[in-house]
């Protein structure tokens, strides 16, 4: 795993639709997992976001959890 290159491209849309990719990455994965499970996962990333002292970067954490939450429940 260590040779494999992760990297980016510089522009906002390549970026864009990495974080697309990953919020349907995780929704799968936590559909896979089982509700009860995957519930869990939800609801410590919720405390996470509850205490984080960074407003903004809480607002997008909520957003990205409550469209997770949305797919997952599809």
């Amino acid at each position: 795993m260590s040779q494999i290159d992760f990297s980016t491209r510089e522009d906002v849309q390549a970026l864009a639709n990495e974080v697309t990719c990953m919020k349907a990455l995780v929704t799968l994965m936590l559909k896979s997992i089982g509700q009860a499970d995957a519930g869990k996962v939800i609801i410590n990333m919720e405390r996470y976001i509850a205490g984080l002292e960074d407003e903004q970067q809480a607002e997008v954490f909520s957003n990205t959890v409550k469209q997770i939450k949305y797919a997952f429940r599809q």
